[in-house]
C-alpha cells in the first residue's frame, strides 16, 4: 500500500448532537456534527413521533383524477384524428360537380 495517499485516522474525535449530547470515536475527520445520536433517536428512547403523512390518501386520489382526465383528452384528440383521416377526399371530378 501506498503510505502518501491515506487520510490520517483520527482517535478521540468529539461528536457533538443537536440535542447536546456528545461522546468520542474514530474517524478521519477532526469533529463531527450530527442531528439524531442513540439519546434522541426515537428508536432507541421509544419515544412514538407523528410523522407528516397527512394526505397522502387524498394526493393520490388527486393524481387519478388527473389521469383519467388527461386519458380522455388523448382518446378524444385520438378519435378527431381518426375521424378526420376518415373523411374522403374528393376527386376533381367531384369538386367540379358540386
Amino acid at each position: 500500500m501506498k503510505k502518501t495517499i491515506h487520510p490520517t485516522y483520527n482517535q478521540d474525535v468529539q461528536v457533538i448532537c443537536s440535542c447536546g449530547n456528545s461522546f468520542k470515536t474514530g474517524s478521519t475527520k477532526s469533529s463531527i456534527s450530527v442531528e439524531v445520536c442513540y439519546k434522541c433517536h426515537p428508536f432507541f428512547t421509544g419515544e412514538h413521533r407523528l410523522l407528516d403523512v397527512q394526505g397522502r390518501a387524498d394526493s393520490f386520489k388527486k393524481k387519478q383524477e388527473q389521469a383519467k382526465k388527461y386519458k380522455s383528452i388523448l382518446l378524444e384528440k385520438k378519435t378527431r384524428k381518426d375521424e378526420k383521416s376518415e373523411r374522403k377526399t374528393k376527386s376533381l371530378r367531384e369538386l367540379l360537380a358540386e
